[in-house]
């Protein structure tokens, strides 16, 4: 137990990949959840929303909405994508740490 608290021992792999999972799955779900509860919270924000949603969207052509999208598609798999590649670079890195100590 003293040599979790000092640092000298790593938290599991496994504790990695479930915080890789809650991040992944959960993050999102909450940012959205956030996003509509601020929104519907605060009556101006709501006001904003709702009008510049409906002046921009409208203004648009099918192309550029399927651009916008798009766009939001890919940012979104690039984002989870950094998530993945950062948590593997922990896990590597426990791993080479495991090997040159000899656990």
């Amino acid at each position: 137990m003293i040599d979790f608290l000092t640092f000298k021992t790593f938290i599991s792999i496994d504790a990695l990949i479930f915080f890789y999972c809650l991040g992944a799955i959960i993050m999102p779900i909450a940012i959205s959840f956030f996003t509509i509860w601020i929104v519907q919270k605060y009556n101006i924000i709501e006001e904003t929303y709702k009008k510049g949603k409906k002046l921009i969207w409208n203004s648009l052509s099918i192309k550029q909405k399927i651009q916008i999208v798009s766009c939001f598609l890919i940012c979104f798999f690039f984002m989870e994508l950094f998530w993945r590649m950062l948590f593997e670079f922990l896990i590597a890195y426990m791993q080479i740490h495991d090997v040159l100590v000899g656990v």
